[in-house]
């Protein structure tokens, strides 16, 4: 094995916790593999025979790099017609393994990352943000934060400390109890199969979100009770045929069309009424999906 091929075996050790970090602070997965190619190219152009912690100082590089990306994003100002953060970004959610990725590498992602703390976290500044996300996910130092945002190690600590308040003060209290959000499901599927408008409404979140994921093109975006209810009429026909499931541990509606798998619709539940709705039918991916069917 040459000198290079060394290098890129022992960099490919890191790769699972660098895109760990890279999807924290990016929230999103395409991103999140860009920052650990480009820490690759700059450790391919330097001289790692100066490199005393090689993770560590990887683990540095892309930090530097995401928080030049969250810069760049916040410069940009790039508005879509509904906004879902401050600077327009929203965060990928993780569903179930991806096409051609590691699961192991995979579950680490998403370990302890739903997309309601990424969409948290898209409202802190990119210092607080990276300070957070390093410091309180991965136990980096507060002087190597602190030399990565231009500031003091104290100054870096005020930064996680203001960071780690406001993810605190909105995180959402989802309803532990199965059996309370499976009726809450069920409610939604008689809604959607009767086509009761008022009755979806009425299990929906004001400001429930809808997602979903064909695979062509930019996944679309749905926000709102109405809105969202509008589009689950259109469900009906594949809600009569539907079985419920669990996916990433979340309550799931599997639908299926001449036998075959169509689609999986996840969703999120806080508080009784359904905050969020994922639907993945990339025929691609749902055959990847780990999906585990409820008995009735």
């Amino acid at each position: 094995m040459d000198e290079n091929e060394f290098l890129a075996a022992r960099f490919e050790e890191s790769r699972t916790h660098l895109k760990a970090v890279a999807y924290r602070m990016l929230g999103s997965l395409s991103e999140a593999e860009d920052a650990v190619q480009e820490a690759w190219i700059r450790l391919s152009r330097s001289d790692d025979r100066q490199i005393d912690n090689l993770g560590g100082w990887l683990t540095t590089v892309v930090g530097r790099v995401c928080l030049d990306m969250l810069r760049s994003r916040r410069s940009r100002r790039e508005e879509p017609l509904e906004a879902q953060t401050p600077d327009g970004h929203t965060p990928d959610p993780v569903l179930g393994p991806q096409p051609g990725g590691d699961p192991e590498q995979q579950a680490l992602i998403a370990d302890s990352v739903g997309l309601a703390l990424l969409v948290v976290l898209e409202t802190l500044d990119p210092a607080e943000r990276l300070a957070f996300v390093l410091h309180d996910m991965f136990a980096v130092p507060f002087d190597e934060i602190g030399r990565m945002v231009d500031r003091t190690p104290a100054a870096a600590r005020q930064l996680a400390s203001r960071a780690r308040r406001r993810v605190q003060g909105v995180d959402p209290a989802p309803d532990p109890d199965l059996v309370r959000r499976r009726e809450v499901v069920e409610a939604f599927l008689a809604a959607a199969r009767g086509g009761d408008f008022d009755a979806l409404v009425a299990v929906l979140d004001p400001d429930v979100v809808a997602r979903s994921d064909g695979g062509a093109g930019a996944p679309s975006l749905v926000r709102g009770a109405a809105s969202v209810a509008r589009q689950a009429m259109m469900f009906a026909p594949f809600a009569r045929s539907s079985q419920m499931a669990l996916v990433d541990g979340a309550l799931a509606v599997i639908s299926t069309r001449e036998g075959q798998r169509f689609s999986v619709m996840r969703f999120t539940i806080e508080r009784g009424r359904v905050t969020e709705l994922y639907v993945i039918n990339d025929p691609a991916r749902l055959p990847e999906l780990d999906l585990t069917v409820l008995n009735d």
